[in-house]
């Protein structure tokens, strides 16, 4: 995975407040002295330039290197800090987590999947913090099978994973992988489903998913590098043999690349993929034929992406050749070659393709314009039409639709005042039906709640979208409430609107959220994608803080009651504009931010370094490394007042390290000359997503609010 948090994640961890309906009090932060780095000069020289790191021996625990146990007493001691501040709001804290748990409906169930002659669901107890995989023949009235109770698993581990559930072609087997760590190093296992017993095959240090060859015996699997956690090779496994004699069927060696194994809805193939950021190669074999040379399905070219679905007569591509937003195209099923490939839906410069279902007698595709997405069904060789969505800012996506030969299909819809809706959608009939609706307990009246959508001119002239939601009896436009402006920006990842019942804590204290929709996601096409990365990075900061400045000059907030929120890359977004416009914010929540961007790039024994050569540029290179450092966060931090701020990070995290945000916060400490609050939270136990448990990150959230509240003087 790339350094990306979660859009759920990231919205469910938003922490907010106001000055309206709440009782009112100005906090008075502890007189604590703030842990103060030890300074150990590095001195790195690249390119003619040299700079003088004072806390790069905080990568020590990572390298495992002499000074490891100092990094865990510093972070400790930033622990104890944060909790010295932050203890006038233990009762405020404990009082949020209440209120947030209260809204989720503790015993509930999933809608059932249909797959292959059985009903899948999980469904979770009162008081538990994880679930039962469950599936029943033939019927939901069948009588229930508990496949994996994840909730029994889980018992006594402060963090426990399960991913890529996948039972085999007879129904017999599950293969399953789990981390305890969270490093997103996944062991797999197989249990069998007839006597319950887990078998002996064991494979390490995968992504997790294994997929099953028409046989019932043989599973391929996605191996790691244990040091750098890039996926590298795609392996064999026969069941019964030990797995550290499993064939190697696919060796990556390109460490840009991300590869994965998947096998086609029909089940007739399987397939490798091997992407980079700007490239795709795809290799594939008979299911059934377990034991063949992978061949490929059209060799890697520069700037040429592709993905492949099977039809029973025909491939077909979703490509940008010739296409910057993409175009799709079919090729038999014997010469998949480009050169064979025919154009079916031409590319179209205002709408973005973005990915294709494919059942036996229909195909839906994804698509996007004006930044919202839309759903297309058609009927192979026949009409097709849209559904309708009529929202201002909303998401509507396929949801599971694992079965092939069916008429119906699964989609999932929400906005910033509908929570999220699963629908099964007749597409014969063109009739869609509501199959659940997320339930908020204590009551939830969306009547009350606005959503609107805005377009920002940014400073280059450039239109950014913004959708934001209120509580309509809580909200004037005239620059009295605060407001929590939230983005991403990176990889082509759109942020789209959707609900989170967390928020309702937020909006029902007078605050307004917002989500910007700058460039680096694809929200407005590839174009928006390719102007806010590698050599056009800085468009992303400084549309972000366009939109702040424009929700100030529209009265939606007012300075001192603007803050800024993102994770991940979203984290180095928060450092950029920090930076950048640091009299804007009022305060900032950083979340396991990437914001050390040259010195990360430049070491490939860090994990995923090699992979997002593409996305911020390779500083080996001249250009792209004074490009970099132009604005990573880390290089930039100077003499001068910064907003107050909470910044979270986690010991075990494989995506951005806990050194960034740790190094980080020491020089801001050294460096800043204002007198607000700088705080780092770092779970010991945790990696990148934060904890495991349904209920556990609500702590997180409940400090985030206290934080925030009590920057605005909120004390309920």
């Amino acid at each position: 995975m790339k350094k990306i948090l979660s859009a759920c994640l990231i919205i469910t961890t938003i922490a907010a407040c106001s000055n309206k309906n709440s009782k009112m009090e100005k906090y008075t932060w502890p007189d604590a002295k703030a842990p103060i780095a030890e300074i150990k000069p590095t001195t790195r020289t690249m390119h003619g330039d040299t700079v003088v790191d004072n806390y790069y021996w905080m990568i020590d625990y990572f390298k495992k290197g002499p000074d490891s146990s100092k990094i865990v007493d510093y972070l400790e001691a930033e622990n104890k800090y944060l909790d010295t501040m932050m203890s006038g709001t233990k009762a405020l804290q404990a009082n949020l987590f209440k209120e947030l748990k209260g809204r989720i409906k503790e015993k509930d169930e999933s809608v059932p999947v249909f797959k292959n002659g059985y009903y899948y669901y999980t469904r979770t107890e009162d008081g538990k913090q994880y679930y039962k995989y469950c599936r029943k023949k033939g019927s939901i009235m069948a009588n229930e099978e508990i496949l994996v109770d994840v909730d029994k698993m889980a018992e006594g581990l402060p963090y426990f994973s399960i991913s890529g559930f996948s039972v085999s072609p007879d129904n017999k087997l599950l293969a399953f992988g789990v981390d305890k760590v969270s490093r997103r190093q996944y062991t797999i296992h197989i249990k069998n489903l007839e006597t319950g017993e887990i078998l002996k095959d064991e494979i390490v240090n995968t992504e997790g998913d294994a997929i099953w060859a028409a046989d019932n015996q043989t599973i391929f699997y996605t191996a790691k590098n244990p040091v750098t956690l890039l996926s590298e090779k795609i392996q064999k496994h026969q069941l019964g043999t030990d797995a550290k004699k499993d064939v190697v069927v696919y060796n990556e060696k390109d460490k840009s690349n991300y590869i994965g194994v998947s096998k086609s809805k029909s089940g007739k193939y399987i397939f490798i993929h091997s992407s980079a950021t700007m490239s795709d190669e795809i290799w594939m074999i008979d299911a059934a034929r377990p034991n063949d040379d992978f061949k490929v399905f059209q060799p890697r070219k520069k700037d040429v992406k592709y993905d492949v679905v099977a039809l029973d007569d025909k491939f077909l591509i979703v490509t940008n050749w010739e296409a910057k937003n993409f175009r799709l195209m079919e090729t038999p099923l014997t010469k998949t070659e480009s050169t064979n490939w025919k154009e079916l839906i031409p590319h179209r410069k205002d709408v973005l393709l973005e990915g294709i279902e494919e059942f036996k007698a229909f195909i839906v595709l994804s698509e996007r314009k004006n930044g919202l997405s839309l759903l297309r069904v058609r009927k192979l060789g026949g009409a097709e039409h849209y559904l309708e969505f009529d929202e201002p800012a909303y998401t509507a996506k396929t949801g599971a639709n694992p079965e092939y030969n069916t008429h119906t299909l699964r989609y999932m819809y929400t906005s910033m005042t509908t929570p999220m809706s699963t629908y099964d959608y007749d597409m014969t009939v063109k009739e869609k039906k509501l199959m659940k609706q997320q339930e908020v307990v204590g009551g939830y009246t969306r009547e009350d709640y606005k959503t609107e959508r805005l377009f920002v001119t940014a400073k280059d002239g450039t239109k950014v979208p913004v959708s934001l939601v209120y509580k309509k009896d809580l909200f004037k436009k005239d620059g009295s409430s605060a407001l929590l402006l939230y983005a991403y920006g990176s990889y082509g990842h759109s942020m789209d609107a959707s609900f989170s019942g967390n928020i309702l804590s937020l909006l029902n204290r007078g605050f307004v959220f917002a989500i910007a929709h700058i460039r680096g996601g694809e929200e407005m096409g590839r174009a928006w994608y390719d102007d806010g990365k590698m050599m056009k990075k800085m468009n992303t900061f400084t549309d972000f803080i366009d939109c702040g400045q424009y929700l100030i000059d529209q009265k939606f907030t007012a300075k001192g009651h603007l803050y800024a929120q993102g994770g991940s890359a979203g984290g180095l977004l928060m450092g950029a504009v920090i930076n950048l416009a640091p009299e804007l914010w009022n305060g900032v929540l950083a979340h396991v931010p990437f914001v050390d961007v040259v010195n990360t790039m430049l070491d490939e024994s860090i994990p995923l370094t090699t992979n997002e050569f593409d996305e911020w540029g390779n500083p080996k290179n001249k250009e792209a490394y004074f490009y970099m450092k132009s604005y990573s966060p880390y290089e930039n931090v100077e003499k001068k007042a910064y907003p107050n701020m909470l910044v979270t990070t986690g010991l075990h995290d494989s995506q951005v390290q806990y050194f960034e945000p740790a190094k980080w916060v020491a020089k801001l400490r050294a460096m800043k000359t204002d007198k607000n609050v700088l705080l780092l939270k770092t779970d010991m136990d945790f990696g990148h997503g934060g904890a495991s448990g349904r209920f556990d990150y609500l702590k997180d959230i409940a400090l985030n609010y206290s934080f925030l509240f009590s920057l605005e003087g909120i004390t309920e």
